[in-house]
Order: structure tokens, then C-alpha cells, then sequence
């Protein structure tokens, strides 16, 4: 068993022209790095998107229920549960969960948005139901998680989501059940400049207005957006994985082979989703459905990014495009960090096609690794990533 606790995931995707994150203001997003600015997706707008898409729900099972809408959150949990419990059942497993004293309503808020897991609602349902005959309140309850908190965590390990990125809360017994993140990830900035960002300005033709022979729009506007090279970065703690699903009793205890391989199996597809999702933001009018490109993934003893790669924004030569170079900058600095630091991480590398390959230079800084894994297709590394950093298939 890999004794390695952290995969690193590094990706790059050169998407087209869009606006995949946009401000209050409707601009698009930006940061200044290396004196220059960039392109930006806040990491909140991946998560959400990895969170929401088809390959989550596909594969990681339903994901949890994020509000501050104690009213609605009750309907919604009622209807979903209704062949389980009664409403009462489900309206007083919420009182607590919450902590609040008065019964829920439409109007009732809890203290912040926090994510709610069905299925550890139905947990705090059996658990009502069957400490009936023993009075069991909500401080009896509390106690009880106190004293063993991990049948509680395997009822919210139902939603990997929660598990993944982690949850805080502020009153009732949710206090008692706090989950630090095992996913952290970083906003996704471009590896080059993007200076100055293109404004679309666009009009909506009214075609009954037209029809009836007039000129001019029904309506006009104007929409910043650019193209360019993102990298993304995440860091996966294992045993924090492991410990959030319940897998173990605690950050203290040893993996198991199961316990290690159920998140290795998450794993596997948190990089699909980090390869593979887009924002939603103004999907329609630009289409910016790009996969990645390339991407190292790497078994760590401790979570390492990559981004002062591209402290040195990226320049490109004419018809070279900023994709190849920042291929090579990447897997150059990734052999240089690990050589510096002695970091002695267990990497592969993915790529669409072999630019790196031909582009690199035996005797330069950017020289390709010799024992840096290789995959040319998705399969196959995810496969090496499942396998705990062993063979493809």
C-alpha cells in the first residue's frame, strides 16, 4: 500500500473564447500574479460545477442539499423521505440538527448557508425512533456523539460532496459533527497574461418589431470575455477522506487496504471532474466545453502546487499558442521543485497529444522527466490513480 497521504492534481485546459466566472459587476474575473493580470475561476464556481455535474451524480452518488432555508430544506427532506418517516419525525430531527428551540417554518433560517446531508437526516431519524422508549433528547444525543462520532460520520459520508469540501457549522448538533475539508481547491488562473480582455458588444433582434418594419435592436449590451490557458490545482488528503466517510475511527488510526481504496476510487473521479467540468456561466452564447489538455497527478507526502510555474507568465511566439509552453514550463518545474526539495513524489503525467515530447530539449531546464509516468489517454491514468500509483491496468 502507498504510504504517500496526498495526491496533487495539476491540469491545464486552454478554453476558448468565454466568460466562465463572472463578478457583481459582470466582469469577468481576474487576478494580478506575477505583476500581470490573469484570467481567473474562483474555486468556488469549480467546486460547484464538479458538485452539480452529470459525473458526480453518476458516480458519487447523490450530494447534499446547501441552504439557509430551514423551511424549505424541511419540505424538500420530507418529500424525499416520505416512504421512512413521518413529517413530524423528520420536522424534529432538523430542530436539533439546527439548534433551534421554536418548531421550523416557512420563515425559519438557520445562522449561514451550510450543506445537509438526506441521508444524516434519516440517521437522526432512526436514532429518535429507536431511543423513544429511553426519553432521548437532544443533549442525550449529543453526548452520544461526543463518545463515538463515527456511525454519525458515515451518515454524512452518504454526500461525498460534504466529505470532499468539508463542513462548519454554528449552532445544534451539527456543532458537534464539524468535517475539515479533504479537498482543497485553489482558483484556476491563466499561465499568460490576458491583457486587454475583448468586449463583445451584441443585440437581440426583435423579430415581431421587424416584421413590422422597423429598424434598430430590441435590446443591446456589452459582455466581457477572453480565451486563454487555465491551470488548476487541488490537493486530496486521503486519510482525512478516509476519516470523513467514517472509513476509521479517527486521524490517529491506521488505513485499511478498504478504507484506502474506497478513496482512491473517489479520487479517481475527482480528477475526472477536475479534467472535465465548466462553469456554467454564459455556457450558451460561447460554448466553451474544452477538456484538459494535459495534467500531472502526483502521490505527495504533502500538498504542493505548482503555480510559480507561471509566476513568469507564459509568452508565446508567433502560431506557437500558449498551450505547448506551458506544458513543458509545468512538467519542467515540477522536475525542478522535486529535485530541490528532495519531494520524492509518485507522478504521471496525461496528455492529448506529444507536443512535450518533441518540444523538449534534452539538455534544458525544461527537459522532459525520465521517471515521470506517461499516459496518452483518460482511461489509463485514471486507472494509475485507482491502482495507488501502480500499473494502468
Amino acid at each position: 500500500m502507498n504510504e504517500k497521504n496526498y495526491i496533487n492534481f495539476h491540469v491545464l485546459i486552454s478554453h476558448s473564447p468565454s466568460c466562465l466566472n463572472r463578478d457583481d459587476m459582470n466582469m469577468q474575473k481576474t487576478a494580478i500574479f506575477g505583476g500581470v493580470k490573469r484570467i481567473r475561476i474562483s474555486s468556488q464556481s469549480l467546486k460547484r460545477a464538479m458538485r452539480t455535474s452529470q459525473h458526480y451524480a453518476l458516480h458519487l452518488g447523490s450530494r447534499s442539499m446547501r441552504t439557509r432555508d430551514l423551511g424549505k430544506l424541511q419540505a424538500r427532506v420530507a418529500e424525499l423521505l416520505k416512504d421512512r418517516y413521518e413529517p413530524e419525525l423528520i420536522a424534529q430531527a432538523l430542530q436539533w440538527m439546527s439548534g433551534k428551540e421554536e418548531e421550523i417554518t416557512e420563515k425559519t433560517e438557520a445562522d449561514a448557508v451550510a450543506p445537509w446531508s438526506v441521508e444524516e437526516v434519516a440517521y437522526f431519524c432512526d436514532l429518535i425512533q429507536q431511543g423513544r422508549s429511553e426519553g432521548i433528547d437532544s443533549k442525550k444525543l449529543e453526548k452520544r456523539i461526543e463518545k463515538e462520532s463515527r456511525p454519525f460520520r458515515e451518515a454524512i459520508g452518504k454526500s461525498i460532496d460534504i466529505a470532499l469540501s468539508g463542513r462548519m457549522a454554528t449552532s445544534g448538533l451539527m456543532t458537534h459533527l464539524p468535517v475539515d475539508g479533504s479537498l482543497a481547491v485553489a482558483h484556476a488562473i491563466t499561465t499568460h497574461a490576458v491583457e486587454p480582455q475583448d468586449v463583445d458588444w451584441f443585440t437581440a433582434v426583435d423579430d415581431l418589431t421587424q416584421d413590422a418594419g422597423e429598424t434598430g435592436a430590441g435590446h443591446l449590451n456589452t459582455q466581457e470575455f477572453s480565451a486563454g490557458v487555465f491551470y488548476r490545482y487541488a490537493s486530496l488528503n486521503l486519510k482525512q477522506l478516509q476519516f470523513n466517510l467514517g472509513l476509521i475511527e479517527n486521524m490517529a488510526s491506521a488505513e485499511t487496504a478498504e478504507s484506502r481504496q474506497r478513496a482512491l476510487d473517489i479520487a479517481k473521479h475527482v480528477f475526472h471532474l477536475l479534467a472535465t467540468v465548466v462553469p456554467s456561466a454564459k455556457r450558451q452564447p460561447f460554448a466553451a466545453d474544452n477538456l484538459a489538455d494535459f495534467a500531472i497527478v502526483s502521490f505527495s507526502d504533502m500538498p504542493v502546487s505548482l503555480a510559480n510555474a507561471f509566476e513568469i507568465p507564459i509568452r508565446t511566439k508567433p502560431s506557437s499558442g500558449y498551450l505547448a509552453p506551458s506544458e513543458l514550463e509545468l512538467t519542467g518545474y515540477w522536475r525542478r521543485l522535486n529535485q530541490a526539495y528532495g519531494l520524492n513524489e509518485q507522478a504521471a503525467a496525461f496528455c492529448v497529444d506529444n507536443r512535450p515530447w518533441e518540444k523538449a530539449e534534452k539538455d534544458s531546464d525544461n527537459a522532459w522527466p525520465e521517471d515521470l509516468a506517461t499516459f496518452g489517454t483518460f482511461k489509463d491514468i485514471k486507472h494509475w490513480i485507482a491502482n495507488d500509483g501502480g500499473k494502468a491496468s
